[in-house]
């Protein structure tokens, strides 16, 4: 099915927009923290976990720190799905959509 010479250059149009979305949410880099600085995540905007540091404090109470690596992730999260929302809503914006259609 051919479309019409308009809607295809919108479809092309809209592909490249993609395309840029997911380079720069894969350019995403956040770092959060939990207990005070304790536990940091570092995570990527594909929400993969590049890295965890832990203060040698926390190392003995098991519990403890897996409640705060789980929050730091948690946060990590949060913060990835911010920076994709700005991202977003830039693109959307310069193509004349509403923030928040997606």
């Amino acid at each position: 099915m051919k479309l019409p010479g308009n809607m295809q250059a919108m479809m092309k149009q809209a592909q490249q927009m993609q395309q840029r979305l997911q380079e720069q949410v894969s350019q995403i880099r956040v770092e959060a923290t939990s207990g005070g600085g304790m536990v940091t995540v570092k995570m990527d905007g594909q929400k993969n976990v590049l890295g965890v540091k832990i203060d040698p404090e926390v190392a003995g109470d098991i519990e403890m720190l897996q409640d705060m690596i789980v929050a730091a992730c948690n946060e990590a999260v949060k913060k990835v799905d911010e920076e994709t929302q700005k991202i977003m809503g830039g693109v959307l914006g310069s193509m004349g959509l509403p923030p928040g259609l997606f």
